[in-house]
């Protein structure tokens, strides 16, 4: 498949990825834009203007020294913890899913979920901010009590994309469990 422009649900612009592999491998890969310099220009400079303006009328320099630690610290635990770069789904038929997310620092977390385990993968709707969004969703069964659901894992949480986007992830994520049932 081609890569496409889809937008997440504030309307900002993401891109799908799709990747065959073999017929019963697919990945799926969801790109958030990269940090705007301008952005972080201006977020930097206003407190930096406002910490000045502070220690103008108090000559306490740990005025300016606070600032400019904590728009540091600030800018490193965004890029760390908050800032997605892209997250991707991989469907191996016969094995299961692996779900990654990477981060603007470059770290990255993986989980992967055995096909024992996974009942469907379904698209579900939810209130949020006052609005019905979509999205894709891991059913986990328990498989102590035979076909119960145990459990709900999210996809595509930091991205959020709309339900254009996750249609055409689910479409393909159930022809491969189609295959394998």
């Amino acid at each position: 498949m081609e890569e496409e422009a889809f937008t997440n649900i504030s309307g900002k612009p993401i891109s799908l990825d799709c990747q065959t592999h073999s017929s019963f491998c697919r990945e799926f890969t969801v790109s958030s834009p990269k940090m705007s310099i301008g952005k972080v220009m201006v977020y930097t400079c206003s407190v930096w203007l406002l910490a000045y303006a502070v220690f103008f009328f108090t000559q306490n320099t740990a005025v300016l020294t606070s600032a400019i630690f904590i728009t540091l610290v600030g800018m490193m635990l965004h890029i760390h913890i908050v800032k997605v770069d892209h997250e991707s789904l991989l469907v191996i038929g016969s094995l299961g899913i692996q779900v990654s997310s990477s981060y603007a620092s470059g770290r990255e977390i993986t989980t992967f979920i055995e096909m024992s385990k996974i009942k469907d993968i379904v698209i579900n709707e939810a209130i949020y901010m006052h609005q019905i969004i979509y999205y894709l969703c891991v059913l986990l069964k328990d498989p102590s009590h035979g076909n119960s659901l145990s459990g709900v894992v999210p996809l595509f949480q930091s991205s959020k994309p709309r339900l254009n986007c996750l249609e055409k992830v689910y479409k393909s994520c159930q022809e491969i469990l189609s295959k394998c049932q």
